[in-house]
């Protein structure tokens, strides 16, 4: 591999005219033995710039990603270069600028997932090696690599593998940390006056808390418990420590000190949470120093981290009654509203200036479930936590403010509309109980409050009259009702609702913003019924202007320059989630102005085309087409197949990867809205390139690309066969069946094309497809792969009206090999049939072993015994039988907040595929068993009734005789 050439195509790959070509240049040069090494040797290189040590570095991470193991933890790259990357790493972490470090850590991270402790296990003492103790570089870059592989523990569940491992890490690793942590102490109290060792040093420091939390995330190491009075009086000093020399001269860069603290009170935080009893001693000093931090620290955006931090760890106190006591006074918490409570939720100069200058990150920090740690978020929490042990004392010294703020607004409502917003935020505050949810808001209430009545009282004008209200008080009130929605009648709603619509017109971005946000949630709300509070019949009448104005102000370009205006769209997701809001709950109704909302979308996605940045805005973006589509286009396929397939083709052809899953999708559904029409041209031109390989080598593309093949056979089998395109389907189900991320995927396109093609057709390939079938069963046998083969089975077995049936299967799989069929049935078949739980499943295995007792010559002639296995299996089935799906089609959503983004596979819920029920006229299944069999008795000469009187025991007999006479 040439250095030069790959250092010359990552610069390249930074620059937005170039990067496309030199991506595609760079995944050639992936395919070069020795390419992740040639990465490495380019990050270590100080002969080469910064940005393209960075680039290489990044680059090798994603390669680890894709490149290091299997799905089955095999190595992909060769062992010689898997031992020279672990090798390299290591040493290479500790020599290079903390940017590089970061990535290369990930890298390490990833490695560490598959090969940590069993394939690495000379990894901890290479660590423990390497640590010194006078040189902060080098110990940060060691440090660095520890986080990052013992941070996997936080997020995991207890068990004894993972306490196995951290124990073993710790016989190693925990003496020469602690040893560690002493002597940085003692390097920082040598260099007080030395400002550029001081700053390595506590980014030691910074590291070495990280690390104090990843070492004690699932238990209190007895080394750490042993040695936890001098641990709590490092902690203490340097809580409280004041180092002006690393103070930063910017009131919004944190510096490191701000960092060290705030990492402090996340060990704090999680050792009164899990190790009271042993941390419980250490607790009284640590709220002093918190109280006397919290009351010192200014208003800097740089110390929000750090006074949030501080703010959830005495949030945590109060959590633990004995702790909390000391908050039990009125005059303490007096003190603690008027000196915690207030600072920290009073407006400042700065988040005026974000509100107006940076609005779409005021309104992401602001709502209720953002992971940013605001101070506001911070000290609600804080007062919630002390309400939840002292609600009535807590609630009668808050209202004193509230009503002293309530006040000073009403003196001056122009000059004073702060006081108001203070009064407002701390009524929310105490008034709200548990955990406040994504789809419902605040379900319970302090009993002591009135939130309907305060709402009526103080805060609905500001609705009212929103031409003389401050913009931030009408925020005030739109997210009031946002927060407390819950609490509203459907009546309540009726009137309230016009009232955020006409938010939307505000010309104040945070204004319409929270307007679409509250308008979004509301239409979303149901009652216990499932019913929505605003149902479609409320919602149609505004839907076509509500639509139009939120494309309005999607497509207002922030720029005075006419020339680019086409070329723009505000990419704010909150407007993108009210558009596709709307559309759901206004279902079929949007039929009439369709065209409008169609040319819209096909405007927006043109645009955002050019160069997608915001995820989640194009994820509702398309959500949105979704539901266009599933409620729109079977009324006017061809009128939507039209329109669509220039901007659809247009991504897949310039391979916009962010959006092609969502595309393959969207062309899925459009097919699926017309099913018993032909196949159009515009999809006979996809069939070729979805056929080839370059699309499936994606993983994100692979269960979109399914659904959409599976959608063209179901329209286009006779074309498709005629053209002899059938052979690279098969090709493309092999591909699939081969591997376990896509065995699902495989067996969907399989019965698909059992469904849709004449057993004429498939004659000479049945064989090949079992083959591959058992191949995957002996190799690598999963629980997944077992029950899929199990459905499959069922699935073919119950179609004897197609010419499949179970004496088909037994025919085909003799011709595999003979005679294993019985295994099959036996050990697989019958055992995993008790498992299956969709009812849809047990449904066709009910049909299939129905039709097997009624009409299978090898079960009547040469498996006898497996004659009554089989009824024994259906009768197991019959006790439990599969009742019919609920007709409720409410589209079930994600929660955005739990998706990673990037180019993978997002499901649109909008157009999620229904289970389709192949036997829709099989209602009541016992009925039918006992109709059928009674049927076929007639049809075979008596045949059942001889075969349940010999074949069945006495208990089996009855059960069955008693569904043929239901």
């Amino acid at each position: 591999m040439e250095l030069q050439r790959v250092a010359n195509l990552l610069e390249a790959s930074l620059d937005p005219k170039q990067n496309k070509q030199a991506e595609l240049a760079l995944q050639q040069e992936e395919q070069k033995p020795g390419f992740s090494i040639g990465l490495l040797q380019i990050a270590a290189s100080e002969s080469y710039g910064n940005t393209v040590r960075l680039a290489s570095a990044l680059c090798f991470k994603n390669f680890i990603k894709r490149y290091w193991i299997d799905e089955d933890g095999v190595y992909k790259l060769p062992q010689d270069e898997i031992i020279s990357i672990k090798r390299e790493l290591i040493g290479l972490m500790v020599s290079v600028p903390p940017t590089i470090q970061s990535q290369l850590g990930d890298a390490i991270g990833i490695i560490a997932d598959s090969d940590f402790p069993e394939r690495w296990d000379t990894l901890v003492d290479d660590l423990v090696s390497r640590l010194t103790s006078d040189n902060p570089s080098t110990n940060n870059g060691v440090l660095q690599v520890a986080h990052s592989i013992f941070k996997r523990w936080r997020p995991l569940y207890r068990s004894d593998p993972l306490f196995t491992e951290i124990n073993d890490v710790l016989k190693k690793f925990g003496q020469p940390f602690l040893t560690l942590l002493a002597s940085t102490n003692n390097l920082i109290e040598q260099n007080r006056h030395n400002k550029a060792i001081l700053q390595k040093l506590f980014a030691t420091l910074n590291l070495i808390m990280k690390l104090l939390y990843d070492l004690s995330c699932q238990d209190l190491p007895p080394i750490f418990e042993d040695n936890l009075g001098s641990i709590a009086e490092v902690l203490q000093k340097y809580l409280t420590i004041d180092e002006p020399s690393l103070q930063t001269d910017d009131n919004d860069e944190v510096g490191v000190l701000e960092f060290v603290k705030s990492g402090i009170f996340e060990v704090l935080g999680l050792y009164v949470q899990k190790f009271e009893d042993a941390f419980g001693p250490y607790v009284e000093t640590f709220v002093g120093s918190s109280w006397n931090l919290l009351t010192t620290t200014g208003p800097e955006t740089k110390n929000d981290i750090l006074v949030s931090k501080a703010l959830q760890f005495l949030t945590s106190v109060t959590r633990i009654q004995q702790h909390a006591q000391a908050f039990n006074n009125e005059g303490v918490l007096s003190q603690v509203v008027e000196k915690v409570i207030l600072p920290n939720l009073t407006l400042r100069d700065s988040d005026i200036e974000m509100f107006e200058d940076e609005p779409i990150e005021f309104i992401r920090r602001d709502l209720e479930g953002s992971d940013s740690d605001t101070r506001r978020r911070a000290a609600t929490d804080f007062l919630r936590g002390l309400m939840s042990q002292y609600e009535s004392l807590v609630t009668e010294v808050v209202f004193r403010y509230i009503n002293h703020y309530l006040s000073e607004y009403s003196k001056n409502p122009k000059t004073g509309w702060k006081a108001k917003d203070t009064a407002v935020y701390l009524y929310s505050s105490i008034a709200a109980k548990g955990t406040i949810t994504a789809s419902q808001g605040v379900k319970s209430t302090n009993s002591l409050v009135n939130v309907l009545e305060f709402f009526q009282t103080n805060i609905a004008n500001d609705l009212l009259s929103a031409e003389s209200t401050q913009p931030i008080l009408q925020v005030d009130a739109i997210k009031y009702l946002y927060t407390f929605r819950s609490q509203m009648s459907k009546e309540q709603w009726q009137h309230a609702f016009p009232l955020l619509v006409k938010h939307l017109a505000s010309s104040n971005y945070v204004v319409y913003t929270y307007a679409a946000i509250a308008v979004e949630r509301v239409l979303a709300l149901t009652d216990e019924n499932n019913h929505h509070i605003i149902d479609k019949m409320h919602v149609l009448p505004l839907a076509k202007e509500l639509l139009e104005h939120l494309f309005n102000l999607i497509e207002k370009d922030k720029t005075n320059e006419p020339e680019i205006t086409a070329a723009k769209v505000q990419e704010n997701e909150f407007l993108m989630r009210c558009v596709m809001r709307v559309l759901i709950v206004a279902r079929d109704g949007v039929i009439p102005f369709a065209d409008n909302v169609l040319a819209h979308m096909i405007q927006i996605t043109n645009i955002i085309s050019v160069n997608p940045s915001n995820p989640r805005f194009y994820y509702y973006h398309f959500e949105a087409m979704g539901a266009l589509v599933r409620f729109a286009a079977p009324s006017q396929p061809d009128k939507f197949e039209i329109a669509l397939y220039q901007p659809f083709a247009a991504v897949l052809s310039n391979d916009i990867q962010e959006f092609i899953p969502y595309v393959l999708q969207l062309f899925a559904a459009l097919l699926e809205a017309n099913p018993s029409a032909s196949l159009s041209e515009y999809y006979k031109s996809l069939i070729p390139p979805v056929l080839t390989v370059d699309y499936w080598l994606s993983k994100g593309n692979v269960p979109a690309l399914v659904r959409l093949l599976s959608s063209i056979v179901q329209r286009g089998a006779v074309e498709i066969a005629a053209n002899n395109q059938v052979e690279p389907i098969l090709g493309i189900f092999k591909q699939l069946v081969g591997t376990k991320t896509n065995e699902v995927y495989a067996f969907e396109l399989l019965e698909c094309i059992l469904s849709c093609f004449p057993r004429e057709v498939l004659q000479n390939y049945y064989v090949l497809i079992m083959q591959m079938l058992l191949t995957r069963l002996q190799n690598t046998k999963t629980e997944t792969l077992n029950s899929r083969f199990v459905r499959l089975y069922h699935f073919i077995s119950a179609k004897d009206e197609v010419g499949l049936g179970a004496d088909f299967f037994i025919s085909i799989i003799d011709q595999v090999q003979s005679d294993i069929y019985v295994g099959l049935y036996l050990t697989i078949i019958l055992p995993d049939t008790a498992k299956l739980a969709r009812p849809l499943d047990r449904k066709t295995a009910v049909i299939s072993l129905t039709k097997t007792l009624a009409d299978s010559a090898a079960f009547a002639e040469k498996y006898r015994k497996g004659w009554a296995y089989t009824c024994e299996a259906l009768l197991k089935l019959l006790e439990n039988p599969p009742v019919p799906g609920a007709t409720d089609d409410a589209i079930m959503e994600h929660d955005v907040d739990d998706m990673t983004f990037g180019v993978g596979f997002t499901q649109l819920t909008t157009i999620k595929t229904a289970a389709r029920d192949p036997w829709p006229d099989v209602v009541d299944v016992k009925r039918w068993v006992g109709d059928y069999l009674r049927a076929a008795d007639g049809r075979h000469n008596g045949r059942i009734v001889t075969f349940v009187q010999e074949r069945l025991s006495p208990e089996t007999r009855q059960s069955l005789v008693s569904y043929m006479q239901y």
